[in-house]
């Protein structure tokens, strides 16, 4: 198995090596804190690393930044930012942003025992619950809908980050929020364990990948990125960077999955 994954990067190496990427002036790409994503605290991350590979293999320099989510969609559908990581697609997005999937997850519902929620219904039907949720993210289909139906009725809570919803969770000014698997570790060392539990959405797993602003990227030049993209899934290096932070068959699930290019 070493020896075929070695084989593959060579291969992958050699044909990004016959890509010439567009470098002609310094890229742009904004890392959001999220889990086992990304982690300010310790430098390190999932995107942290995929970034680097990145930057490793196009040649171009890449400044990589922090910013909140919601920033980041503005900043993309601007043009100021050329790129970001784990992102994923809607209608809306479609219209300013490229992507270029490399992992696929399934999302869930972190709710407080104590308010006897068994599945989505219960927490909607339950106008006493308040839900959390960060700024500009999305979910899967049953989660979105959730969220919309009771931001609408005034019961989501907003935050920037995940720390503040865990908190807000502990105190009991929130009942429940979305989760992932990056999310995991963070539950397991934090006073909520205790008090939480997981609820299924029922939704697919949904592709999640390098997000590229349309407004500063050419459709040609998106297509290079979205080919390194591919080369490490193939050559197993997105793999590889997966199982540093989960168990190997999780690692798999995200990280194999099918995709149409």
């Amino acid at each position: 198995m070493l020896l075929l994954r070695l084989v593959a990067l060579a291969a992958t190496l050699n044909a990004t090596a016959a890509v010439a990427f567009d470098c002609s002036r310094p890229l742009t790409l904004a890392l959001h804190e999220h889990g086992l994503l990304y982690s300010s605290q310790t430098g390190a991350g999932i995107d942290k690393d995929i970034a680097d590979e990145l930057t490793r293999r196009s040649g171009c320099k890449i400044t990589i930044s922090v910013l909140p989510r919601a920033r980041i969609w503005q900043l993309i559908e601007s043009g100021a930012l050329d790129f970001s990581l784990s992102g994923i697609r809607n209608d809306e997005r479609d219209r300013y942003a490229a992507f270029a999937w490399y992992f696929s997850n399934k999302y869930y519902l972190l709710v407080r025992k104590d308010v006897q929620v068994k599945q989505l219904a219960d927490f909607e039907d339950n106008p006493a619950l308040q839900l959390g949720a960060i700024r500009s993210f999305r979910y899967g289909p049953s989660a979105n809908r959730l969220v919309d139906k009771l931001h609408a009725g005034q019961r989501v809570t907003y935050a920037s980050a995940l720390e503040p919803l865990y908190q807000a969770l502990a105190s009991k000014r929130i009942h429940g929020m979305i989760i992932e698997p990056f999310d995991y570790s963070q539950v397991e060392t934090m006073s909520i364990r205790d008090l939480t539990t997981i609820i299924e959405t029922n939704d697919p797993p949904i592709p999640h990948g390098l997000i590229m602003s349309k407004k500063s990227l050419s459709i040609a030049e998106q297509e290079k990125w979205r080919s390194l993209i591919k080369g490490m899934r193939d050559d197993g290096t997105v793999l590889a960077i997966f199982e540093k932070y989960f168990k190997p068959e999780l690692a798999n699930a995200m990280v194999n999955f099918y995709l149409s290019w």
